[in-house]
């Protein structure tokens, strides 16, 4: 059976061992595993298995010797614990599980991470640029100030994850599902969001100019004092959506349906594609600014809907150690 040393291990005050960079270490086998695999063209399904490290045994220099398991059998590599300012630029990750890590600062610039699960994960100025995360699950993630440009989110599923301050310019997340995340903030430039589940999300204060919204369900989220200037909302469900405060000059609303949105204050005079009966379907007030020839009404009694709470972070997985 091969092995595979990575220098990572460091003695702790206490006597115990840490494994410091033990995601980053169980990445590179997950890399090792797949480089080896030649079976990827036989058209069968393949099945998602977890790594598990059947040995992890202290050497005298100082490394760790890892045994894994046969690589044709696993398929998914399981991460945690903590590798900040990590270098995984271009790996191939794809099918990973990060569950509890801490990749503060990492660089995963164009790496491959479809399919993967980052739950309850900490990506907090992560570099994702021109990463690839189609159909990855980002469950009760952390992502603030993250690097998203150009990168790969079709549907992904990132309920109550945390993007705030994110940039996200020019990236796909088309079909994505982010019910309950928080974008306040986030830059979403010429960003795809074809198809969108986005209900309850926080978009206050984006700055997401010609972004695409098209047929996506933005359902009870908050679009306060955003910037949406030439975003494309055609088909788009904003019912019960806030949109007070928001600039909307050239946005495209044709087909929207704005039942009960909250439009008090909001400037949609250089808006596109507005009708009456949409008008009359949402809430404004004295200080809604509207296309010429269309009126606004109140609404009583105007609730706002609660946004889906976020999943509790899991509890990060357990590394036994030989001997200990």
């Amino acid at each position: 059976m091969k092995s595979l040393v990575i220098p990572f291990a460091k003695p702790e005050p206490s006597g115990r061992t840490a494994l410091v960079g033990l995601a980053l270490l169980t990445a590179l086998v997950a890399t090792t595993a797949r480089a080896g695999d030649t079976d990827a063209h036989t058209g069968r399904q393949e099945s998602r298995f977890t790594r598990q490290i059947q040995d992890v045994l202290p050497v005298q220099d100082g490394t760790f010797q890892i045994y894994p398991q046969d690589p044709d059998v696993a398929r998914v590599v399981s991460l945690g614990g903590t590798c900040r300012r990590c270098e995984l630029s271009g790996r191939n990750l794809s099918g990973a599980t990060f569950t509890a890590a801490t990749f503060i600062d990492a660089t995963l610039v164009e790496t491959d991470l479809r399919g993967s699960e980052l739950v309850g994960s900490n990506f907090s100025g992560a570099d994702f640029t021109r990463a690839d995360l189609r159909g990855a699950t980002l469950v009760a993630a952390n992502f603030t100030g993250a690097d998203f440009t150009n990168a790969r989110l079709d549907g992904v599923e990132g309920l109550g994850s945390v993007f705030v301050r994110a940039d996200m310019s020019g990236a796909n997340l088309s079909g994505a599902a982010l019910g309950g995340a928080n974008m306040n903030g986030a830059i979403l430039v010429r960003a795809n969001l074809n198809g969108a589940e986005l209900f309850g999300v926080t978009l206050a204060n984006v700055n997401a100019r010609g972004a695409d919204f098209r047929n996506a369900e933005v359902t009870a989220s908050n679009l306060s004092n955003g910037n949406f200037a030439g975003a494309d909302f055609r088909g788009a469900e904003l019912n019960g959506a806030r949109l007070t405060g928001g600039s909307f000059s050239r946005a495209d609303f044709t087909g929207a349906s704005l039942e009960r949105a909250d439009i008090r204050g909001t400037d949609l005079s250089l808006s596109r594609g507005l009708t009456q009966s949409q008008i009359s379907e949402a809430c404004a007030d004295s200080s809604t600014r509207l296309p010429g020839g269309l009126t606004g009404r109140s609404c009583r009694n105007l609730s706002r809907v609660q946004p889906p709470a976020a999943p509790r972070p899991p509890a990060p997985p357990r590394v036994v150690v030989a001997g200990r």
